[in-house]
This record gives C-alpha cells, structure tokens and sequence, in this order.
C-alpha cells in the first residue's frame, strides 16, 4: 500500500471539476428560473440543460435534494465579513448581511417560488436549514457568547434568547410581514434596542 493510499488522500473515480459543476447548478437554477416546479425538475432534465450525462451529475450528489440544497447554498450571498471592533458592530453586520437576503428575497421571484415550494420537502428543508441557517445562527451565538466574556453582555443572559430576539424582527418582516419595511437604519435599531436590556448595570 501507498502512502497516499495509507493516508486516505488518494481521490478515486475522475476528478471533480468546476466547470461541470458550475454548468450543473446553472442547468437547474435555469429551469427554476423558468417557473418549472420543484418536483418537476429531474436528474435528467437537469442533465439536458446542462449539457452533461446524468451519471456525471450522479458521480457529485446522491439524488436531487442533495443537489438543490447545493442550488440553494450557490444562490446565497456570502456571510458577512464581521468587524471584529465589538459586539455591538458585529451584530449588526449580521443583522445587516439578514436585511440583505431579505431584500433579495422580496425582489426575486426565483426565490420565493424555491422557498415557498420548499417547504414541501421536509428532506430539502431541513437539509438547508442544517448546511445554511444553522451555521449562520451559531457565528451569532459565538459572537453574543465573545461579548458576555469581554463583558460587553451580562454574564447570567440567555445566549439562544437573545439570538432570537435579535434576527426574530428581521424574519418576521421578511417571513410574515413582506409588506414591512426592511430600512437601512433596522439593524442599528434592532441591535441597540436589544443590547439596551443585555448590557450589564452601568457601575455607579
């Protein structure tokens, strides 16, 4: 046996390559963009669009929830670079990055249609909300947890409450109340209204 083999680096079957997969996640992000529904669009009609073979698309995901959790993530726009310079920057930098999905939400059709048909696949859904909103919630609970040890936070605050209390006004106006207004000042609101009641008592 090789090094690489005992190592475990060696990479079996063709190499993976961008470029196919870019024109795979396109193929089927197109046929979203068509208004074909969700449970209309199979392996091999993305295959077709793309212009690859199915075993190609098969050869990089299990099955299609696999690949539209992946369409989904390729759609998204990239988490936000956090300041770093307090708490109180770092969370509305969030808060901001969440104003912006928001938004784009409301000014796409291609992802309202996605997200109010994906709700019907439990599989689909939970495996976004694993890969894409989890990860998103926990880099606001280490930044609320950051900012109880530098004591910008109180010590005894409930971290999971206090990220809901963050991100719940923003959702509820994207989620519930699209007609709400998503201004440019709601993150600064929100995260001062929020850290008015978390900061620990002024010394005095």
């Amino acid at each position: 046996m090789s090094q690489e083999e005992e190592s475990g680096t060696v990479r079996r079957g063709r190499p993976r390559s961008e470029a196919v997969e870019q024109a795979i996640l396109a193929g089927a992000i197109r046929l979203l963009e068509e208004g074909v529904p969700l449970a209309e669009v199979s392996i091999e009609r993305i295959a077709r669009t793309a212009g690859v073979g199915k075993a190609t698309i098969y050869r990089r995901w299990a099955g299609k929830e696999e690949l539209f959790v992946d369409v989904l993530r390729s759609v998204e726009p990239p988490g936000p670079e956090l300041p770093g310079t307090s708490t109180r920057d770092d969370l509305i930098a969030l808060l901001e990055a969440l104003r912006r999905r928001g938004l784009a939400k409301r000014s796409s059709a291609f992802l309202h249609n996605v997200f109010a048909q994906m709700q019907s696949y439990p599989k689909l859904w939970a495996a976004y909300r694993a890969t894409v909103i989890e990860p998103r919630r926990r880099l606001t609970l280490d930044v609320l947890r950051r900012g109880v040890e530098t004591g910008e936070i109180r010590s005894d605050t409930d971290v999971e409450l206090l990220t809901d209390l963050f991100v719940g006004p923003l959702l509820l106006r994207t989620v519930i109340r699209p007609d709400a207004t998503l201004d440019e000042d709601l993150p600064i609101r929100i995260v001062d209204a929020v850290l008015a009641g978390a900061r620990p008592p002024a010394a005095g």
